[in-house]
């Protein structure tokens, strides 16, 4: 509804606008062109962010100032805090990092976004940069129509550098002509007043033009021409850094509960940062002016002193913030919660969201951990379909005494668990697999084939057990020992392959793991009842009906296939030689260690 009326409205006062004033279509130009360029920039980082941006993520972001370094590296090389944002909320999203880490990022993306007002204030306003752009868009538009991925990268991010400088020109022209015809000093207002009104213009010039980048360097030329007071410039700043938070907010609209969780916190931070540099106006403007002249910046340089600012009361608000991120992700964990689903509810993927389709790689990992997630509630369906404790299974109990030990005495309802806890995820799983392969590789797109036959070996493994269950409780308690003891073999074996596919998955040497699988293989083709034999055996002595020979025929058909299931979807989700988008396993363990009975 805000959209609506929104848009409308800014057409609007922009129509208005160039009826008015000539000079207006200029600024409103050097913006647009500005804002293109960010997008650009954005398109060209993507293009290199196929597998290297995420690794250096993952390694850079373990520890508290490492996260908040890399978010002061990644800003300051892509020149948008947007994006890095969009890139955090994704992998976020995906369960790549953790939300104290995601919070680091975003502190950091703060920082480094200063690194754009002083690269405006100390280079674009004092060269003619329109010079440098001309041979940008030029170089960058002839790389763009090449085949190359990495070319076509390096030509957007040319081209967006080409078109932000270009912006400037135009926006410092037309701020130039414009001072002869409005002059806007005129409705400078002085004191508290004036810093919350024209901190709520930086907020709504942000919110509508959804970048505080964008915002802060129409504050710098603006501010470069005397066109703005520098009083006011300063709250325009503290109003820019609080409206990108409506970026996150955006952003995290499609991610999961950890996404909606960042976004608070980034909107936490900026408030609080900007309330600070508010209460505090006149104690910064005094650091300013102090490391101005220690810097050697002139007193009347209002543009570079506004940069001096903007960096000033980010790091203060970085500084006051960091000892409370444990408290904040506990507020937010405990304030904005995930739908809570009863007992008998359907339940949800975990980690499929429009927010990882970003990038390939996020979205991969996400399909990844939510096959992990698929199987860990097959897990349980299989373990007590064949009325085994899954916390026994997965403990160092021997198994002669984890088979003699029931889970129930009833029969499980594998009906309403499978349309409870599998069928819904599958076909989200199926669903967001279609979304994600649009932007992937042929490469990408064979690994997410061999995740989907995973995901429908889970499936049919746990169908399968339903066909097993009925005969498995008849005869496990017949007086036919014979019948019982194959009926418990059964069962055993079972048991060891689930057991075995647990080592599997704790398992980092690659040879080891391939061991692993070879052995789950011999051992699921040793209890094929029909082809070793034991069957015909027991036929011809007579020592089982043929009623129980036929159950036991379909039913070790039924265990096989079972056995056969597992083990082809362990080879898919566990053998690092057939997967380029495996992550440490230690990330995902805390999905498949969740051993409620």
């Amino acid at each position: 509804m805000l959209r609506k009326i929104l848009l409308p409205s800014i057409l609007i006062i922009l129509a208005y606008g160039f009826w008015v004033s000539p000079d207006f279509k200029e600024i409103a130009a050097g913006v647009s062109i500005f804002l293109f360029g960010m997008l650009s920039l954005e398109e060209g980082f993507k293009a290199f962010s196929g597998g290297g941006l995420e690794k250096v993520l993952r390694k850079s972001t373990d520890k508290l100032y490492k996260s908040i370094g890399f978010g002061v590296l990644a800003t300051t090389i892509m020149q948008s805090s947007s994006l890095v944002s969009v890139l955090t909320i994704s992998f976020l999203g995906a369960g790549l990092i953790g939300l104290a880490q995601g919070i680091g990022i975003v502190f950091g993306a703060n920082i480094g976004t200063t690194t754009g007002a002083w690269l405006v204030a100390g280079f674009g306003l004092k060269v003619k940069i329109s010079a440098y752009a001309m041979p940008m868009l030029v170089f960058g538009v002839i790389l763009i129509f090449q085949k190359s991925k990495a070319l076509k990268g390096f030509g957007y991010i040319l081209a967006g550098l080409g078109f932000l400088f270009l912006g400037i020109h135009y926006m410092k022209d037309g701020f130039e002509a414009f001072k002869s015809t409005i002059d806007l000093t005129a409705f400078a207002v002085t004191g508290l007043k004036g810093l919350f009104i024209f901190t709520g213009i930086g907020i709504f010039a942000t919110v509508v033009m959804q970048s505080s980048h964008a915002t802060l360097v129409l504050i710098i030329t603006a501010l470069s021409v005397g066109q703005i007071s520098y009083e006011n410039a300063l709250a325009l700043a503290i109003g820019a850094n609080v409206g990108t938070t409506i970026t996150a907010i955006i952003g995290a609209m499609s991610s999961n509960i950890e996404g909606k969780r960042l976004a608070g916190a980034h909107l936490i931070f900026n408030m609080v940062t900007g309330l600070i540099a508010i209460i505090f106006m006149q104690q910064i403007m005094y650091s300013v002016d102090f490391v101005s002249n220690f810097v050697g910046i002139n007193n009347d340089d209002y543009t570079l002193k506004l940069a001096v600012f903007h960096t000033i009361f980010n790091i203060i608000g970085v500084l006051v913030m960091i000892p409370f991120i444990g408290k904040l992700v506990i507020l937010l964990e405990s304030t904005l919660k995930s739908p809570k689903e009863n007992q008998k509810s359907v339940e949800k993927a975990k980690y499929l969201n429009d927010s990882v389709l970003e990038l390939p790689s996020t979205a991969m990992a996400a399909i990844r951990r939510e096959t992990y997630h698929l199987y860990e509630n097959a897990f349980e369906v299989i373990a007590h379909g064949i009325n085994i404790k899954r916390s026994n299974i997965l403990s160092t109990i021997p198994i002669e005494q984890v088979v003699e030990e029931k889970y129930s005495n009833n029969k499980v309802d594998i009906d309403e668990f499978y349309n409870r806890k599998i069928k819904g995820i599958y076909g989200e799983i199926i669903d967001f697999s279609t979304k994600a392969q649009s932007n992937m590789t042929p490469n990408d797109i064979d690994q997410l084939y061999n995740l989907k036959l995973a995901n429908k070996d889970i499936v049919e493994a746990v169908k399968d057990t339903k066909h097993l269950q009925k005969n498995l409780i008849l005869y496990s308690n017949n007086t036919n020992q014979h019948i019982r003891e194959q009926y418990t073999n059964m069962r055993r074996d079972l048991v060891a392959l689930l057991r075995n596919i647990d080592v599997i998955s704790k398992t980092k040497e690659e040879e080891e793991i391939l061991i692993l699988l070879s052995k789950a293989k011999l051992h699921a083709q040793k209890y094929d009842f029909i082809s070793n034999g034991t069957l015909d055996n027991l036929i011809r002595k007579s020592l089982i009906t043929n009623e129980m020979a036929t159950s036991l025929m379909n039913d070790s058909s039924y265990a096989y296939d079972i056995s056969k299931k597992l083990v082809s979807m362990a080879e898919i989700l566990y053998n690092r030689e057939n997967n380029d988008f495996l992550i440490d396993d230690e990330d995902v363990q805390t999905i498949l260690n969740e051993k409620a009975n």
